[in-house]
C-alpha cells in the first residue's frame, strides 16, 4: 500500500502521500528460508548428476561446489576457465550486478567440466543434451529438478538450493565466514550469515556444551 500511494503521489494522482508515515512491521531475516541440501544429499546429488549426462554433471558441480547462480552457470563458456593463475585453474565470470569474479576450479570440478567440453575448445560449456543448443535459465531449473528426482530428494530443489548448499556446507566444514563470503561473492558478510544453518542446528546448540561444562558442579 505504501508503494501504491507513493507512485500515485509521484504521478500526480494524489496531492499528498497518506501512507508516507505508515510504520512497517519489523521483519527478522536471521536465516535464509531456502532449503538447501545437507552434506550427504549434496554428495548424492553430484554423483547422480554425472550419471544422467555430462551436461547435468557440469551444471551440478558449478551450482553445488562453486555456488554459481542459475544465469551464471548457463553463461559459462569454455574459454572462461582456460586460464591458470598462481598454479590454480580459474573460472572468470561476470556475476550479479555485472561484478567480475575469479574463482579457482578444483580437480573434481575440472574433471566434470572437461567431460562436458569434450573435443570443443570454444563456445558455451553446458548444452541441451538433445539439441546441442546453449542452455538458458529455464533449462537450468529443469535440469536441477531432473537431478533431484533421480537422486530421490523428497522436496522442491531449485538452483538456489544448490548455491545455498554450497555456502552452508562450506560453513559446516569449518570455512571461516570471510572465506565463505568470498565463495558466495556477497558484498556484506551479514548476507552470508543468513545461510548459516548451524545457528538453528539443535545438535550443535550451545546449551549442550554448557551442560557438559557444568555437569561436574
Amino acid at each position: 500500500m505504501r508503494g501504491y500511494f507513493r507512485f500515485a503521489h509521484i504521478d500526480g494522482l494524489t496531492s499528498t502521500d497518506p501512507a508516507v508515515y505508515a510504520r512497517l512491521p519489523e521483519v527478522h531475516r536471521d536465516e535464509s528460508r531456502t532449503q538447501g541440501l545437507d552434506r550427504l544429499e549434496l554428495i548424492r546429488f553430484l554423483q547422480v548428476a554425472k550419471t544422467i549426462t555430462v551436461h547435468h554433471g557440469a551444471l551440478a558441480y558449478l551450482l553445488g561446489i562453486n555456488a554459481l547462480r542459475a544465469p551464471e552457470a548457463a553463461a559459462v563458456r569454455i574459454e572462461d576457465y582456460a586460464e591458470t593463475l598462481r598454479g590454480h585453474r580459474v573460472l572468470r565470470l561476470v556475476g550479479k550486478g555485472n561484478k567480475p569474479a575469479t574463482m579457482p576450479i578444483t580437480v573434481p570440478v575440472l574433471r566434470v567440466l572437461e567431460a562436458c567440453r569434450g573435443e570443443r575448445s570454444t563456445g558455451p560449456l553446458i548444452l541441451r543434451p538433445l539439441t546441442g543448443n546453449p542452455v538458458d535459465r529455464r533449462d537450468v531449473y529443469r535440469m536441477v529438478k531432473r537431478i533431484a528426482r533421480a537422486a530421490e530428494i523428497p522436496r522442491h530443489i531449485s538452483p538456489h538450493s544448490l548455491r545455498h548448499a554450497a555456502i552452508t556446507n562450506a560453513l559446516d566444514a569449518g570455512v571461516p565466514l570471510r572465506d565463505a563470503q568470498i565463495l558466495a561473492r556477497h558484498a556484506d558478510p551479514r548476507t552470508t550469515e543468513h545461510y548459516d544453518r548451524a545457528r538453528g542446528n539443535l545438535d550443535r546448540h550451545g546449551v549442550h556444551f554448557l551442560t557438559a561444562y557444568v555437569a561436574g558442579v
